[in-house]
């Protein structure tokens, strides 16, 4: 059974920063791709950050260069670092990976940027 549960979330001021952590269970984490997602009120789920098995990270174009996305493969953790929030950051932030063709999501957490 794969379990992915979200933790960080949080209010924050416009400019301000946040760690998200996404803890995985039930999949040999190592081997995965991990992604986090957002969805804003009245938007569409959108692909925030992607980091491979290897380590290759991703960004969607409008958090490049604020947002980082990293892993810890013994704690089998994946975290997203954000930096200089706008408040259409806003929104509820996603775990997801891929297992065995089936997509598994956390429950996610919410992260409301103030301005």
């Amino acid at each position: 059974q794969v379990h992915l549960v979200e933790s960080g979330g949080g209010l924050v001021q416009a400019g301000g920063s946040l760690r998200l952590s996404c803890a995985a269970s039930g999949i040999n984490f190592r081997l995965y791709t991990m992604n986090w997602h957002r969805q804003a009120p009245g938007k569409q789920r959108e692909l925030v950050a992607s980091i491979s098995s290897n380590g290759n990270k991703n960004y969607t174009d409008v958090v490049a260069g604020r947002f980082t996305i990293s892993r810890d493969n013994v704690w089998n953790t994946v975290s997203l670092q954000m930096s200089s929030l706008k408040p259409e950051d806003t929104a509820v932030y996603y775990c997801n990976t891929k297992h065995r063709g089936s997509q598994f999501w956390g429950r996610g957490t919410q992260v409301t940027v103030s301005s």
